[in-house]
């Protein structure tokens, strides 16, 4: 059992999964992992999920970043 599938075990019965459910439980366990709990759940990542997981972290990085840029949506910096 990967530790999703573990989470949401634990998890169920006490949580509606709404996105505040889920934003509350998210920050909890990241309170409790360190660098290396972390890259140890990483290596235990399927290929998809690895990839799925670096476009997420890619999408939401770079709409920061224009959120945060000046530059109007789609105008380019030559």
């Amino acid at each position: 059992m990967n530790f999703i599938d573990e989470l949401y075990q634990l998890y169920r019965n006490k949580l509606t999964g709404d996105d505040e459910d889920i934003d509350v439980l998210t920050l909890a366990v990241l309170e409790q992992l360190d660098r290396n709990d972390v890259l140890q759940l990483i290596s235990e990542l399927e290929d998809r999920e690895l990839y799925n997981l670096m476009g997420l972290y890619l999408a939401d990085s770079l709409k920061k970043r224009f959120a945060n840029d000046t530059i109007e949506p789609g105008h380019f910096i030559h």
